[in-house]
């Protein structure tokens, strides 16, 4: 562990089959009025919804919602969410869904008494907030993202066709989270396999930097040995309660900061596929499966060890007779093939991207990565090399 760090994580988790029993507790400790987030109709076709005002109603709440919260939220919707907390006076944001909502109502929570353009300010200028927030809390039916653990929030700019995310300070985290692995039952199989891979996403983007024996390293790998394991589970029966709670589980730890610690991190495939959603609205993970072969190929001979690590950890690749440049190249081939086994589509063309398109979106991403630095003409090559 070479690099000093601070670690805080201060929200509460409540999981497992029985963790609704605590909401009525948790929202007892906050102010009367409620802002209900979610997204489009899955909470309601489970049930969840009138469980959840059930809850609120019990606990004498005045109740104002905001439904129909996109998969990449959009900052007009940050925006029509700041103006119901300030009209009325809203004492907490109870957020119900997967990651998007989580997202919008940090957003949501960090731009409404922002006397700026929040925007600008926040997800532009990545200014500290210095403004008064409105603490959130999350009821969790899809996981990926880790954002009930975290303070992150990724938002899309319509306008400017941007989609930005933002780590804030731990005060913006969900204040309580409620993670129940039974409301992932439901979840369509596109979706929960985009999730599952953001999860993945997120322990490479970790794991793919540095030199050193960095405890954080054996972790990660820990952990994309149970998510692939699980993961095969739950598609043979999705309501395998332990596959699901492990894929929960792993969701949250990947990117609640405790994987990161005394790592510097990479997160170049997550800047590449921000701005392949911005222009095709895909779902998220399914643009970094896409993204990823190509770009771990292109980078792979600047980080070898790491690469030859990674194949022989996770993917039980044998080195014996083997080059290190051919035992890095079938790891990334055995991530290819368990993208295509669990069903994510490896094409931008199948996502809705056109070839003109490309050029536009290479040249909105900002140079970066760990291992080697790419340049947009770069990000150009890998992105063809994804259509």
């Amino acid at each position: 562990m070479l690099f000093d760090f601070e670690f805080y994580n201060p929200t509460k988790v409540f999981f497992g089959k029985n963790a609704m029993n605590n909401l009525g507790t948790e929202l007892d400790k906050y102010g009367k009025n409620i802002l209900l987030v979610y997204g489009k109709s899955a909470i309601k076709k489970i049930g969840l919804y009138d469980e959840v005002v059930k809850v609120l109603n019990d606990c004498n709440k005045n109740v104002v919602e905001l439904g129909g919260i996109k998969p990449n939220p959009t900052y007009a919707q940050v925006m029509q969410g700041a103006e119901l907390v300030r009209q009325h006076g809203i004492d907490l944001i109870l957020a119900v869904g997967g990651g998007s909502v989580i997202d919008c109502a940090k957003a949501i929570s960090v731009s409404a008494y922002c006397k700026q353009d929040a925007w600008q300010k926040y997800w532009v200028d990545f200014k500290p907030v210095d403004n008064k927030i409105v603490p959130v809390a999350s009821i969790l039916t899809m996981v990926g993202t880790g954002s009930e653990m975290n303070a992150g929030s990724v938002i899309t700019n319509e306008e400017t066709m941007i989609k930005e995310g933002r780590v804030f300070s731990p005060e913006v985290n969900p204040v309580f989270s409620i993670l129940n692995p039974e409301f992932t039952y439901t979840v369509p199989k596109l979706q929960m396999v985009s999730g599952i891979y953001d999860i993945i996403s997120h322990l490479c983007e970790q794991y793919f930097s540095g030199t050193d024996d960095c405890t954080s390293d054996y972790l990660l790998e820990a952990i994309m040995n149970s998510v692939i394991f699980s993961t095969r589970a739950a598609l043979i029966n999705p309501e395998n309660y332990e596959a699901r709670s492990n894929i929960m589980w792993s969701a949250t730890v990947a990117l609640n900061k405790i994987t990161g610690v005394s790592k510097e991190h990479d997160w170049m495939v997550h800047g590449i596929e921000h701005q392949i959603g911005a222009y095709t609205d895909c779902p998220h993970g399914v643009g970094l499966a896409i993204v990823s072969i190509p770009y771990y190929r292109h980078i792979y001979k600047y980080g070898l060890p790491k690469f030859v690590r990674f194949a022989k950890n996770v993917w039980s690749v044998e080195g014996k007779g083997r080059t290190d440049e051919e035992v890095a190249l079938e790891g990334i081939a055995r991530l290819e093939a368990f993208i295509k086994e669990i069903g994510i589509p490896l094409s931008l063309r199948k996502i809705g991207a056109t070839e003109d398109m490309l050029p536009k979106i290479a040249n909105s991403i900002a140079p970066g990565g760990h291992y080697k630095r790419v340049e947009c003409d770069e990000i150009l090559q890998i992105l063809r090399e994804c259509y």
